[in-house]
Order: structure tokens, then sequence, then C-alpha cells
């Protein structure tokens, strides 16, 4: 898998949701971490166990008009709207970056706006933001990832693939 992809959050509030999104965003291998209209600093999120800060850049935007993102970078505004695809049925970008709402509201009508593709998770009720961002990172993991198709019966394949390395290409099949 080639490419690249962010993770952030649109006017948070709560540095326990902070940092547990930071270092969800670290296990994942996120290639930078941003915060727009934050109401908070990352150095208050002491939930960051993993200590993201120092590892991975952080961007802070003061406004949504402030925002930017590289070049070929594809915003996708994770948010419970009308429009939005669930996310089983989304195809992840290879250059994205992911954005969050802050607790007890949306994503601002000028981040969405700014959103070029909108998912959801399909779960009865919002979810926690943390939990939100392990899941949509996990759905790109597996359907970008290198694991290959799940086994058809219930346990683990039968051929074991070798096993995922972060920075390492993508082995290919002999011959191609």
């Amino acid at each position: 898998m080639k490419g690249y992809f962010g993770v952030g959050v649109d006017g948070i509030s709560k540095p326990m949701n902070l940092g547990n999104l930071v270092r969800i965003s670290h296990a994942f291998d996120a290639s930078f971490f941003f915060s727009i209209a934050p109401r908070l600093k990352l150095s208050d999120a002491a939930s960051d166990t993993s200590r993201a800060q120092g590892q991975l850049p952080f961007y802070s935007f003061p406004s949504a008009a402030d925002f930017r993102l590289p070049l070929g970078c594809r915003l996708v505004g994770v948010e419970i709207t009308d429009d939005a695809v669930e996310l089983p049925r989304f195809r992840h970008p290879l250059r994205a970056a992911y954005v969050f709402g802050a607790e007890r509201f949306s994503l601002s009508p000028e981040v969405l706006a700014a959103c070029e593709f909108v998912v959801k998770i399909p779960t009865r009720f919002s979810i926690n933001v943390g939990m939100a961002g392990a899941i949509v990172l996990y759905d790109r993991l597996v359907s970008l990832g290198s694991f290959g198709p799940r086994p058809m019966m219930p346990g683990g394949a039968e051929e074991v693939p070798p096993p995922h390395s972060w920075g390492a290409p993508l082995a290919r099949p002999r011959g191609k």
C-alpha cells in the first residue's frame, strides 16, 4: 500500500478524547495529526501514553478558513449525516486526512463543506471520538493493507501471510 493518511479533530474540547485519538492515530501509523479550532492544547492530552507528540507532526489551525492539507490529500469527514457513505461501503483514498467532530457537536459547517467525502460508522447512535477513530483506521488498514481476503471458514487462514511491516513495501506475487 502506498500513500499516507492523517487524522484530525474539529473543535475538540476534552483532553482524554484528544489523547485517545492521538494515541490511536500513532498506533495505526498516521503520517500527521491536526486540529481545527481546538479548545485545548495537545500537551493537555495526558491519555496519549504513546507520547505521539514527539513522534508524528502535529498541526494546529485556528479556524476552518486557515486549514490546509498537502496537495493531493483528500479530506474525509467522519460524521452522521443523511448523505454519508456507510464505512463498510467506502473505498479509502490512498492519500487521505480523516477529520472527526468534537464531543456533543458535529463537524462545523465549514469543515463539513470542505470534505470531499463523508462517511459514517453504521451504529445505532454516536460513539466516542477515540473509538470512532479506531474503527475508521482499522477499516483503512484492512481494506488497503496486505492481508488478503478473509478465509471462507471460521478461524485463521490456512496459509499465514508474512508479518505486516509498517514501512516495508507490499510483497507482490511472483512473475508480476
